[in-house]
Order: structure tokens, then C-alpha cells, then sequence
């Protein structure tokens, strides 16, 4: 297929594009190169034969129509958004604007061009958000209750609102307008490329610097995780046989407190690289994100009885390569460590008017 990939110069998106050029689709990776994009992140693939970069952003709807008037994608893999909880917080309209405004734009500039090519049957428009719009879930980790596809919507930050918005516009989309669409919604993912402010990266990273390793409240909020060349194979998945007008849940089966994440990785880094002491001493409690979810865990019955996929890479082999990758590659999160915010501890202004 011919796809137009958003946000492929982010974490998940470009893990999306590399996976599609050798899988062998033709892949078109637009990005507005903000702060969490990094072009490194596809340079493996970038003179791949049918590989093309558009640095555009989802809310310039001219820029859209050049780029669906130029390439004439079959299909639309949705991916661009600002995505970290913290900075929504801090920044809410930021995230209103690229992930509800620019959903909507992006949505009526690919409508516009289905319709201008008679409403082509195999084109897809696919949408990729979180399971945080599911809200929250009781218990520890292997609790019974886990999402699924007709879990109401309960999101509790600016960041999950904001994408249970954009999920409501690609479903209105398709039952007003017969857009054919494909939604999915995953959990936690974490691998290679995963930009230096998310949690894992930030554990390695201080690990590795001696500085505090950084744990919310007391370490008891739980996520499944995911790895991300496992979660784009499941995308591409989804996108080429899932149903139109139907979401799919896509879980790793890797629940997780964070306090054990976070002593799981300081054992790896101790085999890998050790110290002069374990890295598990640098751990420090601090102040509770506002709003904290406790538990995030996904069922993914629906997508792996009706399209066959299930993870590769269990977590403990995940979670090594991941280490592994960011021991090799300290060109690439040294150069992203000055952008800013970065190493810096957000999420925690829930007064006055930030933007």
C-alpha cells in the first residue's frame, strides 16, 4: 500500500515507518518536527525506494491538500499528537490544538480527497490513540477488570481528553460522512527511540548519569506494556485486515507496577553496566503526578481472535533490548537531552492559566 503516516518521525511513528518500508509499502511520513521528533529515528530507512518526508503539521489544511494531491495515498495512518501527561498538564491547549483541531483537519482533508476519488472501497483512514481514554482501573497488577473495546470513555488528564476527543471525531467521521476508518487503542509502549522524557528512558538515562531515578507517589500505579515494534506490526495489522468502523485493543500482556519497572530495569542495567553501587539506590519517591491513573491493562481478546496478532517480545526480552539499545546509542539521547523540558519535572502546575 501507498501509506500516509503521521507523526512518523516520532517514538511509535517511525517504528510504524521503518516496520512499513520492509514490510515493502510505500510510505509518505509527515511530521511537523516538534520537539519530540527526531529525524534520526528513520534514517535507517530514508533512501529507501518509495520512502518520502513532508515536514508538515495536521493543522494546515493547505499543506494537507498538496500532500494528498501529490502522493495519492491508499491509506491514512494517524499517529501525530502530543502525547506526554505531564506537559498536559502544564500546556493543556497545546494539545487541544494539535490532537482535536488537528485530527478534525486532517480527517476533512482526507474526506476530501476520498470523495474527489469516487470513495475508493480499500482506502483507510486509521486512527491511533490510548488506552487512557478508558480512564482508570482498580487493583494491582493481574486484577481481573481490564479494558476492552466497549469500555465507556472516563479519561482523567488534558492529554486523554484530548484524544477521546479525536476517537469521537474519526467515529463521527465514518457514520456521518462513510469514511472508512479503523481505530485503535494501545497500552504503554516502550523500545528503541522512545524519546528521553517518558519513564523508562528517564530511568536508564539517570541511572547511567548517578542521578535520582525519579518514582510517583509510591511506585503503585500499574501499566501494561508494550513494545513498540510489536505495537507496529500490530498497526500495519489492523490497518490492512481489521473491519472498517471497528476498534481494537492492543495490549502487550505485561502488567507492571512502576516501582517494579523501575527496580526490573536497575537489575538490567547492573548486569549490563554496573556501577560502583546498585542502581536500585538512586530510587526516590517524589510528589504524586495530579490525577494520577492507577491502573491501565488491556484485553486484547478482540485483535488477536480476529486478525491473529499477539506480541513477538515478551517483556523481560523487551525491556533487555531496550537497555541494551540506549547503551549503544548515546549519540542519539545525548543530542535530544538539551530540547527543552527535558529533565525537568512537569505535570505539576494545576493552577493559573498556562496555555
Amino acid at each position: 500500500m501507498r501509506i500516509l503516516v503521521t507523526g512518523g518521525a516520532g517514538f511509535i511513528g517511525s517504528a510504524v515507518v521503518r516496520r512499513a518500508v520492509a514490510d515493502g509499502h510505500e510510505v509518505i511520513n509527515l511530521d511537523a518536527l516538534t520537539y519530540a521528533a527526531c529525524l534520526d529515528n528513520v534514517a535507517p530507512v530514508a533512501d529507501a525506494p518509495g520512502y518520502a518526508f513532508e515536514r508538515a503539521d495536521i493543522r494546515d489544511r493547505e499543506a494537507l491538500d498538496r500532500i494528498f494531491a501529490t502522493h495519492r495515498p491508499e491509506a491514512v495512518l494517524h499517529l501525530a499528537a502530543e502525547s506526554h501527561v505531564d506537559r498536559s498538564i502544564d500546556g493543556p491547549g497545546a494539545f487541544i490544538d494539535t490532537n482535536v483541531t488537528g485530527t478534525y483537519t486532517l480527517l476533512q482533508a482526507a474526506r476530501a480527497f476520498w470523495e474527489a476519488q469516487g470513495k475508493p472501497e480499500g482506502f483507510r483512514f486509521h486512527h491511533v490513540s490510548t488506552d487512557e481514554v478508558f480512564g482508570t482501573l482498580p487493583g494491582g497488577a493481574g486484577s481481573p477488570e481490564r479494558f476492552t473495546e466497549d469500555t465507556p470513555y472516563a479519561p482523567n488528564s488534558p492529554y486523554s481528553a484530548s484524544k477521546a476527543a479525536s476517537d469521537h471525531l474519526v467515529r463521527a467521521w465514518h457514520e456521518t460522512y462513510g469514511l472508512p476508518v479503523v481505530l485503535t487503542n494501545c497500552s504503554n509502549n516502550y523500545g528503541p527511540y522512545h524519546f528521553p522524557e517518558k519513564l523508562i528512558p528517564v530511568v536508564i538515562l539517570n541511572a547511567l548519569a548517578g542521578k535520582p531515578i525519579p518514582i510517583y507517589g509510591k511506585g503503585e500505579n500499574v501499566r501494561d506494556w508494550l513494545y513498540v515494534e510489536d505495537h507496529a506490526v500490530a498497526l500495519l495489522t489492523v490497518l490492512t485486515t481489521g473491519q472498517v468502523g471497528r476498534s481494537y485493543n492492543i495490549g502487550g500482556d505485561a502488567e507492571r507496577s512502576n516501582l517494579d519497572l523501575v527496580r526490573t530495569i536497575c537489575a538490567v542495567l547492573d548486569r549490563l553496566a554496573p556501577g560502583e553501587a546498585p542502581y536500585a539506590e538512586l530510587i526516590t519517591f517524589v510528589t504524586d503526578r495530579p490525577g494520577h491513573d492507577l491502573r491501565y491493562a488491556i484485553d486484547p481478546t478482540r485483535i488477536r481472535d480476529e486478525l491473529g496478532w499477539r506480541p513477538s517480545v515478551t517483556f523481560e526480552q523487551g525491556l533487555e533490548r531496550t537497555v541494551q539499545w540506549y547503551l549503544d546509542n548515546r549519540d542519539w539521547w545525548q543530542a535530544l537531552q538539551a530540547r527543552e523540558g527535558v529533565g525537568q519535572r512537569l505535570g505539576l502546575k494545576t493552577v493559573g492559566g498556562a496555555a
